[in-house]
């Protein structure tokens, strides 16, 4: 049990909590967040607990490389972590579909 994917669910979940609290703050972030995501501000902690959704805000900070770059200054993470991080995730094993 356990083992080392265990470990690295709980580092990711703790990144992209990391990541939700980072758009969260940002005033210009969480707007387009919701537009893209269709939830409401007051059900993200909801939402937060459903699978896949913890991979959704870590492609919502990847598929822009300049809040990549802010978030990775902010929080001393590297880049390619946040992208290894999605992947211990569900629904971030790269078969998730992005709206271009």
């Amino acid at each position: 049990m356990g083992g080392q994917s265990g470990k690295g669910s709980e580092q990711a979940e703790t990144l992209a909590i990391r990541a939700l609290g980072f758009v969260a703050a940002d005033p210009v972030l969480l707007p387009r967040f919701l537009a893209i995501t269709g939830i409401e501000a007051s059900d993200i902690r909801q939402a937060a607990a459903e699978p896949g959704f913890l991979a959704g805000v870590l492609d919502f900070i990847l598929a822009h490389e300049p809040t990549l770059e802010a978030f990775c200054a902010e929080t001393g993470i590297e880049p390619a972590a946040v992208g290894r991080a999605k992947q211990h995730l569900p629904g971030g094993d790269g078969r998730y579909e992005r709206s271009t």
